[in-house]
This record gives structure tokens, sequence and C-alpha cells, in this order.
């Protein structure tokens, strides 16, 4: 009975609580803004109108929450829906209440989303100008098309195209539904590029000490402005005449530099302006307040313990009495490699510095005091070599200068970013050191972030001649490893005999018939591993054959001959036909050297020596002074080089120098053989057999130097790069009755060896000539080279331009060598740098004079370069 009474309570409290809640539920309220406000709490939110978002994600947006109490209407809403708008992502936001229960209101919230972006079409652009927008103007397929995003690629694609000179560019973006695709959009980004804009004048007030020509700069002269430059002047041929608002801000800052170089500490620009003279044109006016020059007075150093200040001084190269140039002043004191700040770097005070100060000015002179900060001398404590794994790290780490426990040195540091590039296998562009010191406890940590390039070449070629097809094979590897080769290397990590930066070299070249070669060659620049002390070891054979005597008399030189007249057909047709074994040469050659990094003068230098031996066999080759028999080579060469170029394929500073002797013994001194009267006469019965006698064993001694010089004519790594080339040769005799046949100078053409001559000669380029036109058999010649380098590409693959002039010669005999006897040319180039091929170029070259075995003009010759820097 009880249970009853309870469930009939039960059910008439929920029905009268059913019907106070049907009392006070609104459904869809009215919210007058007019009325006066109520606050609810928020019992619910609904989404709408947004597909693949969670809907937790979008009401985080709003900042509203359930179990909130707000003000209907109130601030919150209208906040909520500010949220919305600035998100981006919505092109329509309704905040609306479903219904009011009591207190509390269950809100609607309907968004629209903005649409996508199914494709971007470029109109007015080339395909270089459309791959950089991409990339600069953010616009992406699949991304939500905002207002922002379409002004922000608007004032982006403006910039850009005046950067590129285009200062009236007009941008135009469009947008249209995409029909094949729901809620989403094609943009047409149209570009109207207009004229380029130059500079028609620059007008310059108030410089009087500075003139104009010295701001704006001449034909053949520099001038403050180094990319802003009047169009339509003969003063400007040849330069920069494009305006953009990036070159005229970086322009006016150095003509300020250019005034405080001159000693105007005050110089300031008071006025510029820039305005369109035409739609190509821009005017530009410039007003300036030059001041007075300023001189040094008195210049103190303050600070300085470790250095005397008449030391200093002397280091500083700036005294009283001088110009007050700033410039300079921050050379001497921080950027030359000689500075001030670089002499304690190069001690271990890495953590000094030298601040220059203007304690007093009087009229026009300034007193400098140079204040210094010592600090604690820095000792390395990591040296951490990142990016190497096909090296083993022992051989990176015996070609740095920086150890664990060394003085901090500048000096050291760079070299060893040279060495790392000259070994080869890293890409010398991207050697980046990252110094870290360590105020805390007065050490630096030293990290070398390498990024490895592959060097090592495979060759595989086939060319064509008269004497048929002609095939090249070759390996060379740069990281070979001999003791991993018999597995003696304890960190042998792979099936490759590599990881030391050996050397091993291996060719074979023919055409079947006429001519055959193969060469081997090892060599290593640490014998041991534990001293730069270079080893190397080389062998190779070559036999070349002739045609016979009936090729002479053959329809082919008939008509050959007929044609240089001017009558006859003329047919081509090879040498197949005439092969004659019974002329030939052969060479076989051994060598050995040793070399050694000296210390004195200074760690640059290198002393080299190599003993070689050559057996040259030859039979009816008419080629050189020996026709018949077999002549012996023994001799030794020794080297003198220093190389401090900062870079293996394109060099910007340096030098290569070197300078060699090759001596055999002097066998004629021994012998007591009259070489005067003997085999003089080639008719005689006894002339092979004397010949051979004459040069059984050959004798001479060779000299040669060559000289490089390289100098960056502006910062960056992509500058103008001057070579300067100084190279000369003598071939001696001791008897001048016995010269020798061999060894004898190749001159003139692209300067690589043509199997004709093989070993037997010195092949000599001299661009603007054909091969061997200066001299067959030379004993003397010299060249003289002037290159201009500008680098396209660099890293793994590097291709640069050049321009030259150049002039060389070749004398048949050392007593007519002339130094200022010269065949001139001139010419353009490129050479392109491969991994796995090596460096390869064609040049251009024009020879103005005429050459010494046709005796006819040079004239416009094209050179093919391979596997060499010419």
């Amino acid at each position: 009975m009880n249970k009853i009474k309870k469930a009939i309570i039960l059910t008439v409290g929920l029905t009268l609580g059913l019907y106070v809640q049907a009392q006070d539920k609104i459904l869809n309220p009215d919210i007058s803004y007019a009325g006066t406000p109520r606050t609810c709490t928020i019992g619910g939110i609904n989404i709408s109108g947004v597909e693949g978002y969670e809907d937790y994600m979008l009401t985080g947006i709003s900042g509203l929450q359930v179990g909130q109490e707000i003000e209907i209407p109130g601030s919150e809403i209208t906040n909520a829906v500010k949220r919305y708008w600035r998100h981006g992502l919505f092109s329509d936001v309704q905040i609306s209440a479903d219904s009011i229960v009591g207190r509390k209101i269950y809100l609607h919230i309907a968004l629209k989303t903005r649409p996508r972006v199914s494709a971007i079409n470029y109109e007015g652009l080339k395909k270089s100008e459309r791959e950089d927008m991409e990339q600069k103007l953010g616009l992406l397929k699949g991304s939500q098309i905002t207002p922002n995003m379409i002004d922000r690629a608007k004032i982006l694609a403006k910039k850009y195209f005046d950067d590129k000179g285009f200062k009236n560019a007009e941008i135009v973006i469009n947008q249209h539904d995409d029909v094949a695709n729901k809620n989403e959009v094609i943009l047409d980004v149209i570009v109207d590029k207009k004229q380029k804009m130059k500079v028609r004048t620059i007008t310059i007030d108030g410089n009087k000490e500075l003139a104009d020509s010295k701001i704006k700069g001449g034909l053949f002269k520099k001038g403050a402005f180094a990319k802003t430059h009047e169009a339509g002047k003969l003063s400007s041929f040849l330069k920069a005449k494009k305006y953009t608002p990036e070159r005229w801000e970086t322009d006016k800052k150095k003509l300020i530099e250019k005034y405080n170089e001159l000693g105007y500490r005050d110089a300031t620009i008071l006025k510029d302006s820039v305005w369109n003279n035409d739609p190509k044109h821009v005017n530009i006016y410039l007003k300036l307040d030059e001041g007075q020059k300023y001189y040094l007075r008195n210049i103190t150093w303050v600070g300085n313990t470790v250095y005397t200040t008449d030391y200093l001084n002397n280091i500083f190269g700036m005294k009283k009495g001088d110009v007050y140039n700033q410039k300079l002043l921050h050379k001497r004191l921080n950027e030359d490699d000689d500075a001030a700040a670089n002499l304690y770097y190069n001690n271990g005070y890495v953590f000094s510095s030298i601040t220059p100060t203007e304690v007093n000015i009087v009229g026009d002179s300034i007193d400098l005091e140079l204040r210094v900060i010592e600090g604690p001398q820095a000792y390395l404590s990591h040296v951490r070599i990142n990016g190497n794994d096909r090296l083993y790290e022992n051989v990176v780490r015996r070609e740095l200068r920086t150890k664990p426990g060394d003085l901090f040195s500048k000096e050291a540091l760079m070299r060893s970013v040279r060495e790392l590039a000259s070994m080869g296998h890293f890409d010398p562009e991207k050697i980046n050191p990252d110094v870290k010191p360590s105020p805390e406890d007065g050490t630096v940590d030293v990290n070398y972030n390498l990024e490895q390039k592959s060097n090592d070449q495979v060759e595989f070629s086939l060319g064509w001649g008269q004497t048929g097809v002609i095939g090249r094979i070759g390996l060379k590897l740069n990281n070979f490893s001999m003791a991993n080769l018999f597995n003696k290397n304890k960190e042998h990590r792979g099936i490759m005999p590599i990881g030391d930066g050996e050397v091993l070299s291996l060719g074979a070249q023919t055409n079947g018939t006429y001519y055959q070669s193969y060469n081997a060659s090892y060599s290593t620049n640490w014998l041991g591993g534990k001293r730069p002390n270079q080893f190397s070891v080389s062998a190779y054979f070559s036999k070349q054959t002739d045609v016979s005597s009936t090729y002479y008399n053959s329809s082919y030189m008939n008509n050959y001959y007929s044609s240089m007249y001017g009558y006859g057909n003329y047919n081509y047709n090879n040498y197949e036909n005439y092969y004659d074994p019974d002329k030939y040469v052969k060479l076989y050659g051994i060598s050995l050297g040793w070399g050694k990094r000296l210390r004195w003068p200074d760690d640059y230098f290198s002393l080299s020596a190599q003993l070689s031996y050559q057996r040259y066999d030859l039979k009816n080759w008419s080629y050189f002074l020996m026709t018949n028999g077999s002549a012996n080579n023994l001799n030794i060469n020794l080297t003198l080089s220093r190389t401090s170029t900062d870079n293996q394929l394109y060099p910007r500073k340096g030098s290569e120098f070197s300078a060699s002797v090759t001596l055999t013994p002097p066998w004629s001194a021994w012998d007591h053989k009259d070489y005067k009267n003997l085999a003089n006469d080639p008719y005689s019965a006894t002339y092979s057999a004397e010949q051979q006698e004459k040069y059984r064993w050959v004798e001479y001694h060779k000299w040669k130097f060559k000289a490089k010089t390289y100098t960056a004519l502006s910062g960056g790594q992509k500058c103008f790069v001057l070579m300067t080339r100084v190279e000369m040769g003598l071939l001696g005799s001791y008897n001048k009755y016995k010269k020798s046949p061999f060894e004898t100078y190749y001159v003139g053409g692209d300067g690589m060896s043509g199997y004709s001559t093989g070993y037997a000669e010195e092949t000599i380029g001299l661009r603007g000539y054909e091969n061997g036109s200066l001299a067959y058999n030379g004993y003397a010649y010299d060249r003289f080279s002037l290159e201009l380098r500008y680098p396209f590409m660099l890293g793994n693959t590097t291709i640069y331009g050049l321009g030259f002039v150049e002039a060389g010669n070749a004398w048949s005999d050392t007593k007519y060598f002339n130094p200022f006897d010269m065949k001139r040319s001139a010419g353009l180039g490129v050479r392109i740098y491969l991994p796995m091929v090596g460096l390869m170029g064609i040049d251009w070259a024009y020879g103005f004079d005429k050459d010494n075995v046709n005796g006819t003009k040079g004239g416009s010759q094209f050179h093919f370069i391979l596997g060499q820097e010419f």
C-alpha cells in the first residue's frame, strides 16, 4: 500500500514538473536588443553547416562553453561572432537561440566555410616567373580562400615585380566557382608587368666635395652608386640602369659610406624623391648635407695588456693627421686578415673585442680611443665532424689545424676549412664551421658541418678519327684504401676498399688496329697514415702503328691535294686500308714518387721527387729524331711547389706555383763517344746502328716553371675572379750533339694529349691555334694568360664562364728562346664539373698571328677540354 502511494506521488510530481517546464520553454525566441538583458546559462551548443571538422573544435573557436553564464543580448555572443570572423575560415557566421528553458539557453551556431582553391592559373608570366610566384605568394591548391590571403598575395606580387624593375606592374586576382567541385574556386592571377623601369636622370644638390661624376661614376670609373645609373648616357654603358626601391635604398647607404670613407662623418641625405618621368623611366632627386671633413688627432689604446700600444699602432696602420676614414678604421680593426682583432683571435682571445670611441672632437680633429677587452684565452674543448660517412674519421681529422686542447685560432680555423675543401670529398661551398664559445668555462667548441660529394670518376667514351673508332674506358677512385684491399684496416666497414682517401686510377684507350694504351697509378698523401708524406707509383704501356708508304700515293691523297688546289673531287677516306705493322712506336714506363710538406718558408710548400724509367721501341717511325731501335730514359724529377688556393673547383683567392727540374745522368760525359760525327747522315748504311748507339740512353735536363694567381674582384661566393698565369719550359742537353729526341714540347691547341705522341712528348696548349701548330718537337716554350671567370652554379656541379687573352710561343732550340716573341689570342669559354665525369669545357678562341708549323694565321678555333683544367 505504501509503495503504491509513493508511486502515485512520484508520478504526480513528474507530471507537474513537466508542466512547469513546458510553460517556461520558449522555442526560437525573438531576442530584442532594445529590451533589458537577461542572464542565462548556456545549456547546450549545436553546430551546423560545416563538414570534416569535430564539433568541439568549432565550438572552441567561439570561446563559449556549456554552463557559462551570459547576458542575452550581450557582448559574449558578439565577441564569439568576431572570433569566427578573425579565424578567417568562414564566409558566414550566425548565432541564434534554439530555445530558452527557464534560465537555460540553447544556442545554434550556423557556419559556412570559405571555398577552397581547386586550381591556380597564371597569365602574363614566363615559366621562371611563374615558379617564383608560386613559391612567394602562398597560394596553394586545397587551401581556403580568405580576403587577407588575396590581399597579401597582391602585395607580395607587387613587391616581387618592383624588385625586378617593373614598378608599374598591375596584378589582378580573380576567383570564380569551380562548377565541377562544390565549394571550390579557381583563381586567375593576371599580371600586366608594363615596362621595366629605368632611371632617366639623377639630380644631386648640395654636393661640393664629391662631384657628380664621383657619385654616379663614369664609363671606366666606379662611382658611389653601384646599381643606380642613368639610361641613355655613355657614362652608364654596361652598367645597371634598372630602378628598384631596394637598389635605391642600398645605393643611398653606399653614398653615405663613401662620404664617411673620405672623412665626412656628418654627411646626411636631407631629402630624396623618385617620380615617373614616363612609362619606362623614373627621375631621382637627391639633396645632401656633406658636413665638414675630419682628421685623426690623437689615437690611444685602453685596456691592452697582451700587446703593447706601439705594436697595436703598427698593426692598426692609421696615424695622427690621417683622414678619418671609417671604412678603413673597421677594416683595420676587424675585417682584414691581419686586423688587430684577428691578432687576438689567433692567439686564443676569442672573447676579446676592440671598440673605437670618439672621445673628443675639436674643429675638424677627432681624438679616437680604442677600448680593448681582452678576456681570458680560450682553448678548444670539442671538435666535431658532421656529415661524413665515406671517409674514416682519422682521415678527416688529420687535415684539421684545430684540435681539442689547442688555443683557439681564427687563422687555424680558416686553414682547416681550406684543407677540407682541398680534399675534394666535400662540397667546398658548404663547409660551415660552427664556432660556439662558452664564457662559463672559457672554452670553444667547433662543429664542422660538411656535405659530402661524389668525386669518383668513371669514363666510357667513343670517338671517331681517321683511323676509325677510338674508345676509352677509365676508372678513378679518389677514396681508395689499400689497407682495406688486403683487409688490414680494423675499421673496414664495407665490401669496397674505400675510406682512406687514396687515389687509384685505371685506364685503357684503343682503336683496335692503330693504337692502344694502358695505364695504372696509385697515390696517397699520407704514407703510413700519420705524416703528410706523399707516395705514388704508376705504370703505362702504349703502342702506335703508322700507315704504309702507299697511302701518300693513294687516290685519297691525290683527291685531297686536288681539293686543296681547287680541282678534282675530294672524297673522304680513312687510314684503315693502309695499315703497316712494320711502322710503330712502343712506349713502356714506370715511376715512383715521394713528397713531403715543408714548414719553411711556410707550410703551404711541398717538395717532391720522382724516379722514372721509360723505354722507347721504334721501327721505321719518322716522327722523332730517332726512327729505329730502342732508347732508354732514366730520370729523376725534383719539384718545389706552393699551393694556397681556397677551392679546387673555383678558386677565388690564393696562388699555385711550382718549379721543377728533370735530370738524366750525363751519359755522354762517361762513354767518351764522338757524337759530333755519329749518325748525321740518314742515308748512310750505318745510320740505324749509329742512331741506336747514340740514343741507347737518352740524356737531357728539363726545367719548368708554372705560376697562377687568383683574385676575387668582389665579395660573396658568386663573384668575378681574375686568374693570371705564367708558364715556361726549357729542354736542355749536356752535349749539343746528343739532343734528346723525346720529352720535347708539343705546343698549340687545346692542351690535351693526343695519342699521336703519347708519353714521348709533353703537350702544352695555346688557344687560338691548332694542336701542335706552334711546335711539334719544341725545346722551349712560354705561355702567359689573363682569364676573367664568373660562376653560374657552385656546388657538386660547378659551372663557370670565362673570357681570356693569351700569348705564348715555342722554339726548336733553347738558344732562340725569346719571351717577347709571342703568338696572341683571345676568346670565351665555359667549364662544367660533373662529379662522376670530372671537368669538361669548350673554348672559342681567335689566334691573331701565324703559327710556326704551317705558316697560317690561327684564326677562329674551337677547343674541347676533358678531364683537366686548361
